[in-house]
């Protein structure tokens, strides 16, 4: 679809929707519903999701029209808006959901649809990025801003939600899951599994831009399993490991002294599982500090472009891996804290609430 006014009847349909309340799922309910799938139990829920995420994906393109500083202006930015409005098109002119063969079709769109926003991220790193090009870089920032990364905490965050709603009822068509997976929610997940690939990933990616990497070294107890969703606690450990990986090779790179390693502990604590990843990267100076949860002072120079052409994962990414990762932890109740001692490293502690206690209903 091309990048212009949305037709009036389609603009009045996404503010319609986007003024409906969205229904917050739990997970508890998540798992409950998900332990033993059948037919019926999937053509409920492929029910609940034809009528909420026309709600939640219209919040979404009715926000990206009205970003402050010509954000929406952009073309990254109308790019991704107009993904969200042929998202909620495609789900809003499927019929309802009635039996078994409409919950297959529904759940094949829905599966397309979260295809489709994979590059959402970089996509809205190109567009901040051409904004404050345009507003003659940081030092030329004016006043509010910070308007903007509150936006896009509240777009992740959402986004977060959309695409755990529809891996969840994709992943419950898996014919044969593992033992103790429910979808996307691995009920005896491995930290110090999930700890091992996501560094050797980060190690891969290191090894390939520098020619050589830093080790990695875990600690704690290896039969530990706790309930969480894989893919979520990869992508936190990969990015925090790939920052330190980074900063440690930079640091040793023209040294004579051996590269320490990157030490990642995992304690079982009462309330929260916490994984803490140290480095002796040289850490970061205090005035610093709370730029590294922003979006809007990147040193990434070229963000990965929209039409898949980038190389692949790079080590210095667009920017976003800790802000997008404290999301992450913050979606199920944890928390990322980072304590940084200029001239030797940085600590990260990754807290993770235990899953499948809380009823709270997720975002």
């Amino acid at each position: 679809m091309a990048s212009e006014p949305v037709a009036r009847a389609v603009a009045e349909e996404v503010a319609r929707w986007g003024a409906m309340r969205q229904t917050g799922v739990s997970l508890r309910h998540m798992m409950e519903f998900g332990a033993r799938p059948t037919e019926r139990t999937l053509l409920l829920a492929a029910q609940f999701l034809h009528k909420e995420l026309p709600i939640r994906i219209a919040r979404r393109a009715l926000d990206l029209d009205s970003l402050p500083f010509g954000l929406s202006t952009k073309p990254a930015i109308l790019k991704v808006r107009d993904w969200y409005v042929e998202s909620f098109r495609d789900i809003r002119s499927f019929p309802e959901v009635r039996n078994q063969e409409d919950e297959l079709a529904f759940t094949q769109m829905i599966k397309m649809i979260r295809v489709r926003h994979t590059n959402v991220v970089p996509a809205i790193a190109l567009g901040v990025q051409q904004m404050k090009k345009d507003l003659g870089g940081p030092k030329a920032f004016p006043p509010g801003i910070h308007e903007i990364h509150q936006f896009l905490d509240r777009f992740y965050m959402s986004r977060i939600g959309i695409r755990m709603l529809i891996g969840q009822h994709v992943a419950l068509h898996d014919p044969d899951p593992e033992p103790g997976v429910i979808g996307l929610i691995n009920t005896k997940m491995s930290p110090m599994t999930v700890a091992r690939i996501a560094s050797e990933d980060a190690r891969a990616i290191c090894m390939r831009e520098y020619g050589s990497s830093p080790d990695v070294d875990i600690y704690g107890d290896p039969g530990f399993t706790f309930p969480y969703v894989t893919p979520h606690l990869h992508l936190m450990i990969f990015e925090l490991v790939k920052n330190s990986l980074r900063a440690v090779q930079e640091r040793y790179m023209d040294s004579d002294k051996l590269a320490p390693p990157v030490r990642i502990i995992v304690a079982d604590g009462a309330e929260d599982v916490t994984i803490k990843i140290s480095d002796e990267g040289g850490g970061i100076p205090r005035s610093g500090l709370s730029r590294i949860f922003t979006y809007l002072y990147s040193t990434a120079e070229n963000p990965p472009d929209l039409d898949g052409h980038n190389e692949g994962v790079t080590m210095a990414g667009y920017g976003y891996g800790i802000p997008i990762s404290r999301l992450y932890a913050r979606y199920f109740g944890g928390d990322l804290q980072i304590i940084s001692m200029e001239g030797y490293g940085t600590d990260a502690y990754l807290h993770l609430s235990r899953l499948g206690d809380s009823e709270e209903p997720l975002t």
